[in-house]
């Protein structure tokens, strides 16, 4: 079976690994790799040994991500991995037990990074929480439809992985319920009394679209879903009409 090797860009490295290591040295790990096919050329490396490290962990990561996306959670194995990496197993073992334990940290990783962008998009809302929901919806509509394989792995795969991925998986889902609440209660003088219900409902609702939306790679119009998805939202907060100024909005 043929498929590409894993190909970091400096941004996206740098991201991954952080801003500590002197840029020079981050321009080389670049170079070497885009000289490698994705792997880091045999011989005298002038990069300090973490720095490699950390960037062959982070191919680790990726390939990961490509792998459970291109076949599965279940059909894909450490094999898999590390022909996408450009890694040897041993490098694989130094980095992860098995297979599960890789995947758990891509989970974590690609969670934590969707996490911040959701936070940081909502905060230009302002003090207005149908704009705050707009920000942070429309971040997660962009990350599903540019990293569908990031997006696949939280989204899709972790429901057919192990016990830890599904409590991953779950402890998400209240994590955005959670969020929902708050962005909206501090800004709406008149919300309705808290459930937990109400925000579960509205995450449950938004996952079960971009399920079933990655499974049948349905990703090329994602923006589109913004104006229902909103509706959605708003509802259960702001009632009919505000709820349905957000499809007035699309339509007009």
């Amino acid at each position: 079976m043929a498929f590409d090797r894993i190909h970091l860009d400096e941004e996206k490295l740098v991201a991954a690994i952080g801003d500590g290591w002197p840029s020079a040295q981050v321009d080389a790990a670049v170079a070497l790799l885009s000289r490698g096919d994705g792997k880091f050329p045999s011989g005298m490396r002038k990069l300090p040994p973490d720095l490699v490290s950390a960037v062959q962990r982070e191919r680790l990561i990726a390939a990961m991500l490509r792998a459970a996306a291109e076949l599965g959670y279940r059909g894909t194995n450490v094999q898999d991995v590390i022909e996408r990496a450009g890694v040897s197993r041993p490098t694989f073992y130094e980095h992860f037990a098995n297979k599960e334990d890789c995947f758990l940290a891509a989970f974590d990783i690609t969670a934590a990074r969707l996490r911040k962008r959701i936070s940081t998009a909502a905060e230009k809302g302002g003090g207005e929480w149908r704009s705050r929901l707009r920000f942070g919806l429309e971040t997660l509509l962009h990350f599903v439809s540019t990293e569908p394989e990031a997006a696949r792995t939280l989204i899709v795969e972790a429901r057919a992985a192990s016990a830890d991925a599904v409590m991953r998986r779950d402890a998400l889902l209240d994590e955005f319920a959670v969020c929902i609440d708050s962005q909206v209660r501090p800004h709406l003088a008149d919300a309705p009394p808290h459930s937990p219900i109400t925000s579960a409902g509205i995450v449950g609702g938004c996952e079960a679209l971009l399920y079933s939306r990655l499974n049948k790679g349905e990703l090329d119009d994602l923006d589109s879903l913004l104006p229902s998805m909103m509706y959605f939202l708003v509802l259960p907060y702001g009632g009919p009409e505000a709820a349905g100024e957000e499809l007035a909005v699309a339509s007009g």
